[in-house]
């Protein structure tokens, strides 16, 4: 077993519990890839926040994890789930991007396209379309 495999073991594992589909894991490049797909949101979640617990701020730059929850399709409902601020509806997926519109918790939104693990293109009520970081969207 590599070092990163064992740094990120509790990812893994929890991928393995969580029942993700057509799970590969790979290093190439010092980078740990971690792939498949989850049969609902909550499944997704479970590797995130194996993730979280070892590197609470996300910003690791040596594992790579693309989990795409299976049966979510163009014009699926999604509920806002932040903690208690409102959503932020970005131009670009990434946190430096301009906000381009706001969800507020509980609210929905339609998802456009799973464009990443992370972010997903979503449309609000309002008809405002952007990127939504994924981890505070539920199916």
């Amino acid at each position: 077993m590599s070092t990163l495999q064992d740094k990120y073991s509790g990812v893994v594992s929890a991928a393995q519990s969580a029942e993700i589909t057509n799970l590969q894991v790979q290093e190439q490049d010092g980078i740990l890839y971690v792939s498949g797909n989850a049969s609902n949101t909550a499944a997704k979640d479970a590797v995130w926040n194996a993730l979280g617990a070892i590197d609470s701020s996300y910003s690791a730059s040596d594992i790579n994890i693309d989990v795409q929850v299976a049966g979510l399709s163009a014009g699926a409902p999604l509920t806002v789930a932040t903690e208690d601020s409102n959503l932020n509806i970005r131009q670009e997926p990434s946190t430096d991007a301009a906000v381009v519109g706001k969800a507020s918790k509980g609210s929905s939104v339609t998802l456009i396209e799973q464009t990443s693990d992370d972010w997903w293109k979503v449309k609000t009520d309002d008809g405002q379309e952007g990127y939504a970081y994924s981890r505070y969207l539920k199916a």
